[in-house]
C-alpha cells in the first residue's frame, strides 16, 4: 500500500507553524496593530542581485570530505523507519555545546505506554544523551531523560547550557547533563523560540482560561485582557494556546496573548515582525517595537505567505514561494537592504533552517523528492530519496558545504553548527559526520552586536 505523506490537505509550505498575526498585549510594550491599508510605500526587498540557484539533486558525495567522523551505533543509536516520515517527530538532537564537543541526543526504541486523555501528553519516550569530545568522540557524560511527546525537545544556548521541555516544564542543563529546574507552566508547553541573543524567550503553552494559578508557575494573562487577532479574524471565546515572550534570565512575563494555532513569532532583542499583505503577490515586512510603534523594514515577493526567521540581530532570512510552488530564500537586513537571494529546487521539500550561534552561517535541509509536489500530485514514501544539507554563508548567500542526512529526518535536529561557524555536524551514513570549514565572510551580526539595538521607530 502506498503510504501518501502529502496531499490536497497540505499547504505547499507546511511547517511547524500556522502563519498567523498575532497582537500580543498585557504590556507596556505592545504597540497599535498595523494594517495594510495604511502603511506607505516600503522599498522592494525582492529586487537587487540576481538569484542564485540552490542544488536540485542529492550529491553522490559531500561537497568536501568530513574532517572526522563518529560512529553511533556503539552509542546505541538506531535509525528510525521510514514509518515516522510525514510525523515531524523530534526522534534526535545534535548540537555544539562548544567548539570541541557535542551533545547527541536521540530516542532510545521500545514499547511506546500509552496513556489516556490529552494526546499531547499521551506518549512517553526515553531519551539518551550523551556528550562526545571532538574529535575522538569519547563519552564525556551520560544521561537517560523521559519526554511525553514526540515535538522538539531540546534547545541550545551560547554559554553550553541547554533548555529540556518535557509538558509544562522546562529545565537547564549543561554538559554534565544535570537537570535543574527552570519554568513551570499552567498546561502542557508546545514549543519554544529564542532571539538570537537569547535575552527573551518566545513560549506556546496550552493553558484553560480561567484556571487558578498555582505558586511557582509562569502567570497566566487574564481573559479579559486577551486580545487577539489571527490572520485577520478576532476569535471568539478564550483560545486554549498562550503565547508568551519571557526574559530568559529572570523569566519576567513581557507580553501574551490567546491564539487558536500555534504561530511563529520571530524576534530579535528590539521586538517581532510581522507580514503585511501589500498588493498581489508583494508582502510588507513590520518590525514592531517591544518600546511602542512600529517600522516598515521592506517589501518582499511571495507567491505564498512568507514566514521570517532572524539569522542575527540585524539580518533576516525571508522564506517565501515562486508561482511554481518552489521556495526562495531572501536575506534582507533591518535597515531595508536586500543582502541576497537563493532559489530552491521545485523537488525541495519540508525545509527546515539551522542558524548558527554567531550568525554568520545557516544549514538548510530539505527532503529531496522525485517530483514537484503539489494538490495534484501528492508525496508517497517511495518519492523520497533523502535529505539535502546546505550550508551558506549569511554575509552573501553563497555556498560553504552540500551533502546529505540519512537517515531522512523531517522533524530536524540532525546538523548544528558550532558556535563560532567553523564546524558543521551532520547525522548521516552510520556516524556523526564533522566538517571544518573556513571562516566565514563578516556579516550583519559584525557590524552591531546584539545588545546595542537600531530602535528607530517609525510614526
Amino acid at each position: 500500500m502506498v503510504r501518501r505523506l502529502f496531499g490536497a490537505g497540505w499547504g505547499l509550505r507546511a511547517g511547524r507553524f500556522l502563519a498567523a498575526a498575532v497582537v500580543l498585549c498585557g504590556s507596556p510594550w505592545a504597540g497599535a496593530q498595523s494594517g495594510a491599508a495604511n502603511v506607505p510605500d516600503a522599498p522592494d526587498a525582492s529586487r537587487g542581485a540576481r538569484p542564485r540557484a540552490l542544488p536540485d539533486r542529492l550529491p553522490d558525495k559531500p561537497s568536501q570530505p568530513p574532517a572526522f567522523t563518529i560512529p553511533v551505533e556503539p552509542l546505541g543509536f538506531s535509525a528510525p523507519g521510514p514509518i515516522y516520515l510525514g510525523q515531524r517527530a523530534s526522534i534526535v538532537s545534535l548540537d555544539f555545546l562548544d567548539e570541541n564537543r557535542l551533545l547527541f541526543t536521540f530516542r532510545v526504541p521500545g514499547l511506546i505506554r500509552r496513556a489516556g486523555g490529552d494526546s499531547d501528553t499521551g506518549e512517553e519516550r526515553q531519551i539518551r544523551a550523551v556528550v562526545l569530545t571532538l574529535p575522538a568522540g569519547t563519552v564525556e557524560a551520560e544521561a537517560l531523560w523521559t519526554v511525553h511527546d514526540r515535538a522538539r525537545y531540546l534547545w541550545m544556548l551560547k554559554d553550553g547550557h541547554f533548555l529540556l521541555r518535557d509538558r509544562e516544564n522546562l529545565q537547564v542543563g549543561d554538559a554534565t547533563l544535570e537537570l535543574k529546574p527552570f519554568l513551570r507552566f499552567p498546561g502542557p508547553l508546545l514549543w519554544l523560540e529564542m532571539d538570537p541573543a537569547q535575552q527573551f524567550l518566545v513560549t506556546a503553552s496550552r493553558e484553560k482560561a480561567g484556571a487558578a494559578e498555582k505558586p511557582g508557575e509562569v502567570p497566566s494573562p487574564p481573559t479579559a485582557a486577551a486580545s487577539i487577532s489571527v490572520d485577520g479574524q478576532k476569535a471568539d471565546g478564550a483560545p486554549p494556546l498562550v503565547v508568551r515572550i519571557l526574559r530568559r534570565d529572570s523569566g519576567q512575563v513581557m507580553l501574551f496573548s490567546r491564539v487558536r494555532t500555534t504561530v511563529h513569532l520571530p524576534i530579535n532583542s528590539d521586538g517581532y515582525l510581522e507580514s503585511i499583505r501589500a498588493r498581489g503577490a508583494a508582502w510588507l515586512v513590520n518590525l514592531k517595537y517591544f518600546s511602542g510603534g512600529s517600522r516598515i523594514l521592506g517589501q518582499v515577493e511571495s507567491a505564498c505567505s512568507p514566514a521570517f526567521d532572524f539569522i542575527s540581530q540585524r539580518e533576516l532570512l525571508m522564506t517565501g514561494c515562486l508561482p511554481s510552488g518552489a521556495d526562495k530564500l531572501v536575506a534582507l537586513t533591518t535597515d531595508g537592504r536586500r543582502l541576497w537571494e537563493d532559489r530552491a529546487a521545485e523537488t525541495s521539500v519540508w525545509p527546515l533552517v539551522v542558524m548558527s550561534p554567531d550568525g554568520e552561517r545557516l544549514a538548510r535541509e530539505a527532503l529531496a523528492v522525485t517530483h514537484p509536489v503539489n494538490a495534484y500530485s501528492p508525496l508517497a514514501q517511495e518519492d523520497i530519496k533523502g535529505q539535502l544539507v546546505e550550508v551558506l554563508d549569511a554575509a552573501d548567500g553563497k555556498m560553504a558545504l552540500v551533502t546529505s542526512a540519512s537517515p531522512p529526518l523531517d522533524g530536524g535536529g540532525n546538523v548544528s553548527i558550532s558556535p563560532a561557524g567553523r564546524r558543521v555536524a551532520v547525522l548521516s551514513a552510520g556516524a556523526i559526520q564533522v566538517f571544518e570549514l573556513p571562516m566565514a565572510p563578516p556579516g550583519q551580526s559584525a557590524l552591531q552586536p546584539a545588545n546595542q539595538p537600531t530602535n528607530q521607530q517609525a510614526r
